[in-house]
């Protein structure tokens, strides 16, 4: 047998060890890195420019921009709309890059009345509140769940009764259910401290109220862009949130399945169903996509792991 031939099979053994020990492709840097996300590119046009060092990596079709922002480095990237975008590229993320910390910068819809467009909220845990029972109807108006499902126990919204989700990790390997799951605790006590300026106007309007900043609370997430008023009450009579999107739940159940420490930023674009006119995203998510990456770059400037 001839050497090229004896590297040929080496070469072959070697891949089908990999294979069968679940080996997965390396990493693409061994450098530790914060993970900042968003879900589309209008949130991370301002992070985007800020960031210094800047390469790019593509992997199943996603760039990861690899540098430092606010001296810190980072792997930058979009998850993706909605729920499955944002969990598989996650675990993407994950998978390929040395993740230490995760957060999320981007837009949300308002729920809770106190609240306006452009205030940027930090909540301290997510649930999925679209995980639901679609129950029968018995009589006009009535709703029955099938006797075997124990876990609907949260107020319905006509057929619809929220359900937690599945839940295990190499951490807790037993299946568990669980409706929350809640951010780091140390980063949101590095939130809590920060004071940032933040945008009132976009392309010459302006919001009627100085946006705040928000830190603690509750923030809901699901396969639905909301522009319902009904539904919107719902959601903050039930689930007591400040805000909704479309991503930052599942972001938090594949950080918390991977033992990864992570927060949320988000900035009310629009009420989601709740103002008096036509839905306001279109006007404001340029600002509070703004917003909301200005509150993470001081966070990133101020906090100490």
């Amino acid at each position: 047998m001839n050497s090229f031939r004896r590297f040929l099979l080496a070469l072959a053994a070697s891949a089908a060890l990999a294979g069968c020990a679940g080996m997965g492709p390396p990493p693409v840097t061994d450098t530790p890195r914060i993970a900042v996300m968003s879900a589309f590119e209008p949130e991370l046009v301002l992070l985007r420019q800020k960031l210094q060092d800047a390469r790019t990596t593509r992997i199943n079709g996603v760039e990861f921009h690899t540098g430092t922002l606010q001296g810190r480095p980072v792997v930058l990237f979009l998850s993706g709309i909605s729920m499955t975008n944002a969990t598989m590229n996650t675990q993407l993320a994950l998978d390929r890059f040395k993740v230490s910390h995760v957060v999320f910068s981007g837009i949300a819809g308002g729920v809770n009345p106190n609240l306006s467009i452009g205030d940027v909220t930090v909540p301290a845990q997510w649930g999925q509140y679209l995980e639901v029972l679609m129950a029968k109807e018995v009589a006009p108006g009535r709703y029955e769940k099938p006797p075997f499902i124990q876990d609907a126990t949260l107020p319905n919204f006509g057929m619809m009764f929220p359900r937690p989700v599945e839940f295990r990790s190499a951490a807790q390997p037993q299946v568990t259910r669980r409706f929350w799951f809640e951010v780091d605790p140390g980063m949101l006590a590095a939130a809590r401290t920060m004071k940032v300026d933040l945008a009132a106007c976009a392309a010459g309007t302006c919001l009627r109220h100085a946006p705040r900043l928000v830190v603690g609370g509750n923030g809901v997430s699901g396969q639905a862009f909301m522009d319902n008023k009904a539904f919107r009450e719902y959601t903050y009579a039930t689930f007591q949130a400040n805000v909704l999107d479309m991503e930052t739940a599942a972001v938090g159940m594949v950080a918390h399945a991977n033992g990864v420490p992570y927060l949320a930023f988000r900035s009310l674009s629009d009420l989601a169903g709740g103002g008096d006119g036509a839905n306001e995203m279109g006007t404001f998510m340029r600002l509070a996509a703004d917003n909301s990456a200005q509150v993470l770059l001081a966070f990133l400037a101020q906090w100490k792991p």
